[in-house]
């Protein structure tokens, strides 16, 4: 990689995949222990009550905080990394194209640079003193300045790609579940029918809509014809009238039967509203996941191609699973009744979920959107950087399948999944804080705050008879606040 071959280094083209995994390590972990330091002291000092939206606003802020220090760090850093020498040897192995495509002279490294513009012809300048640094060593730099400044612009343009689809995917998906406003007028227009209330109707089990869609043929008597009718559903209809009233009604009856007027379709929006804060962020997890991918991105193994079926596979099972609950919910109704007097109601429960936690759903959705994020990201950045003919971005077989895939993927979760996620993960054993308006979620928070402050102070002053009472209150508040705190998938 010296003398003749020194040109080789100077892109990410011709740089170990290990060595920019190594380096994009060190830069995001130190960025993330910033970012969550600047994230608990702005916690401590903020105002409370804020909104989930004016939240998930607070989130994408962040995000640009984070990739604001990014930019400072690499300034910082870059002539520390850079003059990194390592002897030649080191860097020939895991290569993300061949060497022999690399460029055979260096006159066209220099007509190149004679046509940028002055910030890289500084870079070139740079490169030359560390090169000569490095070759007074009898080394070569680990990464060069032109590696360095081209990672740099892939971290900035993954972070605004992956913000960007997780608000497309949010504003898709909300408009679609706002088109059920029309179902939950029309179900409360006619639950406040006198007669209706006054007369409970029989209802015939095995005839009721709700029944008949979900407990269906061959699924009636094999869990795999189940599956089956699942997985397909997701593509058509995932979600029917009967579906929402079925689901709608067990919410109610199970966690507010005293407020029948209850406005399900308002708490959801607030529900997906209060999960989108965690979906636009980029966590430290999907962070290693952008390390193994850079380190896996080896010449001759099409790494990109293949991973684009990772979320593809998991989109597919979120969304047959989710179908999967709901006629898992119709299946315990119809096994156990043939006709019951009133409506028909299902049992919400965390037993249907995976590893009885729906909050999975939530994370793998948030990961699905990402790595999604991740793929086309990597192909616009190739694409503008080095070039569609560039031997980084691949062959055109392995290209073309991976952006259907990425916009299947796209269509599908804002369409489908996230919807079928509002309204299924509802059905767990515990309600999200949601439920309750924004100023009555800070009353009953302030008042169990109060309440617990109170019972430190009697007990501090009380005999151990009103310690033992006040102690009991604050349990009964703990009790009541705890079920505000569970959320399905919070």
């Amino acid at each position: 990689m010296s003398g003749g071959g020194e040109g080789e280094g100077s892109t990410l083209e011709f740089t170990p995949t290990w060595v920019v995994a190594a380096v994009c390590t060190v830069i995001v972990a130190i960025s993330l222990a910033a970012e969550r330091l600047i994230h608990y002291t702005g916690k401590y000092l903020k105002k409370k009550n804020q909104k989930p939206l004016y939240e998930a606003l607070q989130k994408v802020k962040e995000e640009l905080m984070l990739l604001g220090f990014i930019s400072l760090l690499l300034t910082v850093l870059q002539g520390s990394i850079v003059k990194i020498c390592v002897p030649e040897d080191v860097v020939m192995h895991l290569l993300p194209c061949s060497l022999s495509e690399a460029p055979k002279s260096s006159s066209n490294e220099t007509a190149h640079a004679s046509s940028e513009s002055a910030h890289h012809r500084r870079l070139f300048a740079e490169e030359a003193a560390v090169g000569g640094y490095c070759s007074a060593k009898h080394k070569v730099p680990l990464l060069s300045l032109e590696a360095l400044h081209h990672l740099h612009i892939f971290i900035f343009v993954l972070a605004i790609v992956h913000v960007t689809f997780s608000l497309l995917t949010v504003v898709i998906g909300g408009a679609k579940i706002r088109q059920w406003k029309h179902w939950e007028d029309s179900i409360a227009k006619a639950n406040y029918d006198t007669g209706h209330v006054l007369k409970p109707p029989v209802t015939h089990v095995h005839k009721h809509d709700f029944i008949r869609n979900r407990f269906v043929g061959m699924g009636k008597r094999s869990s795999i014809f189940g599956w089956l009718h699942s997985f397909f559903k997701q593509f058509y209809g995932s979600v029917s009238k009967s579906d929402y009233a079925a689901l709608r009604l067990g919410f109610i009856m199970t966690h507010c039967k005293q407020n029948p007027k209850f406005n399900f379709h308002k708490y959801m929006i607030r529900a997906l509203e209060d999960d989108f804060k965690t979906v636009v962020g980029i966590s430290w997890y999907l962070w290693v996941f952008v390390v193994i991918f850079l380190f896996l991105n080896v010449n001759g193994w099409h790494t990109y191609f293949w991973i684009a079926f990772i979320p593809f596979i998991l989109l597919l099972a979120v969304g047959t699973k989710l179908e999967h609950v709901i006629v898992q919910l119709a299946h315990e109704v119809a096994e156990k009744h043939v006709a019951i007097e009133g409506e028909l109601v299902v049992q919400p429960s965390d037993d249907h979920f995976w590893f009885k936690r729906p909050q999975i759903v939530l994370f793998l959705i948030h990961f699905i959107l990402f790595q999604n994020a991740f793929e086309i990201a990597f192909f616009f950045w190739i694409l503008v950087q080095y070039g569609f003919d560039s031997c980084i971005m691949g062959q055109v077989g392995f290209i073309v399948p991976r952006l259907v895939i990425g916009v299947i993927i796209q269509v599908l979760c804002s369409y489908s999944t996230l919807p079928l996620y509002a309204l299924v993960t509802q059905m767990g054993t515990h309600f999200k804080k949601s439920i309750f308006d924004e100023h009555i979620q800070a009353g009953l928070l302030g008042w169990a705050s109060k309440a617990k402050m109170k019972r430190g102070l009697k007990a501090a002053t009380d005999g151990s008879n009103k310690g033992s009472s006040t102690a009991t209150e604050g349990s009964t508040v703990t009790l009541q606040m705890s079920g505000i705190g569970k959320g399905t998938a919070s």
